[in-house]
């Protein structure tokens, strides 16, 4: 499970660098971003959780 997280936030970092790098997809950075902290936020909350 860490590992897909890992992966799903590196994507999301690449897309989001990609999305600002190029003006005419600028809104592939603001979607990059928004996956970005909901996959840290689920995977934070799903991590906490598993440890009580």
């Amino acid at each position: 499970m860490l590992t897909l997280v890992i992966v799903l936030l590196a994507i999301w970092l690449i897309l989001s660098i990609v999305g600002f790098a190029i003006e005419g997809i600028f809104w592939l950075g603001i979607v990059g971003i928004v996956l970005f902290v909901a996959t840290a936020l689920i995977g934070w909350v799903r991590r906490n959780v598993n440890k009580t």
